[in-house]
């Protein structure tokens, strides 16, 4: 829903043309809505996964049974498919990291995020701060077991880096990246 509000607000003004007569509020709210639907399909794809290792979505529910189950060394089971608690953790963390990268412009989410400001100043601030990105770290903060448990498993994403690391280095590269493309924006929205 938010998602939704976000681009209704970026592409309000959908005539207005930039100087090479191009719609830049129609692209930017496509841009905005593209980026945070695949954000909402990581967050689909982890609770999926934490439904069907869990049978619940209640956080305290999934934390209980994850301590117990990882302290058995259980094994899940997908049809012909099997993978460890540990694993399973790993991939949910991991996408739930892409779900708050879609919806507060992380790498590498965050192109939508500088075309988004064509909206009034006060509903950008409620919607894309207040809101969209407060919710994505709430989410990390939150499920901070399941990201003790990925990381006392030792599985690695894409056999790289654990999934608690990949937030510290997403939320470090991202706002690099973001403080350099500050240098070279004019608007003070954008900056």
């Amino acid at each position: 829903g938010v998602g939704l509000c976000s681009y209704l607000l970026i592409g309000f003004w959908f005539d207005r043309v930039d100087e090479k007569g191009q719609a830049m509020n129609a692209d930017a709210g496509r841009k905005a809505f593209i980026a945070n639907r695949v954000g909402d399909l990581a967050m689909i794809l982890a609770m999926a996964l934490l439904f069907w290792t869990f049978g619940s979505l209640d956080f305290n529910t999934v934390f209980s049974s994850a301590a117990e189950l990882f302290e058995e060394g259980h094994v899940v089971e997908f049809g012909l498919f099997s993978a460890s608690l540990g694993g399973v953790l790993t991939a949910v963390t991991a996408l739930f990291l892409m779900g708050a990268a879609g919806k507060s412009a992380q790498i590498p989410l965050y192109v939508w995020l500088p075309d988004a400001m064509a909206g009034p100043t006060p509903v950008s601030a409620l919607i894309h701060a207040a809101t969209m990105v407060t919710s994505g770290i709430y989410l990390i903060v939150r499920s901070n077991v399941l990201f003790e448990i990925a990381r006392e498993s030792g599985v690695l994403v894409l056999g790289i880096v654990s999934s608690p690391d990949l937030v510290a280095y997403i939320g470090s590269a991202t706002a690099l990246v973001a403080g350099l493309i500050a240098f070279t924006q004019f608007d003070i929205k954008k900056v």
